[in-house]
């Protein structure tokens, strides 16, 4: 995975520190956001860092429940989600991608859900992590 663009950050980033950071993936990281928050509802975002060796992440949450993480990266970002048992199953049996359904197999599990990563470059990454959002939401 890529490394997190925020490492070594004691306080979270700026929005022209985050727009540095993504350069031309800025537009991708808008369009979840905007796409997340008006068609999933999906609107409160909090910033976090469990450590400064970890880096900086934005946590988009709906009703308290935290639905994706978007790390920054140089010139990408990376959409995390803890997927439980039944949104694993329903993402499984649904109509994603080939390598998307092969990153979910192979996904280790947690105590908090199966951890899954996906890098976020082009546009149709945008409409598969709103598909994911929405089979968690459901699940």
């Amino acid at each position: 995975m890529l490394p997190n663009a925020f490492i070594g950050k004691k306080d979270k980033p700026s929005t022209a520190e985050l727009d540095a950071a993504l350069g031309p993936a800025k537009s991708l990281w808008d369009r979840l956001v905007a796409v997340l928050a008006d068609e999933l509802e999906v609107a409160d975002q909090e910033w976090k860092s469990y450590s400064p060796k970890a880096g900086w992440s934005l946590r988009l949450i709906r009703r308290k429940r935290v639905i994706v993480y978007l790390s920054p990266s140089r010139s990408s970002f990376i959409a995390s989600f803890a997927l439980g048992d039944k949104a694993v199953q329903a993402a499984l049996g649904s109509e994603l991608p080939a390598p998307v359904v092969k990153i979910i197999k192979e996904a280790k599990r947690y105590a908090e859900g199966t951890g899954v990563r996906f890098e976020v470059k082009k546009p149709g990454d945008v409409d598969v992590i709103k598909k994911l959002a929405a089979i968690k939401l459901k699940n």
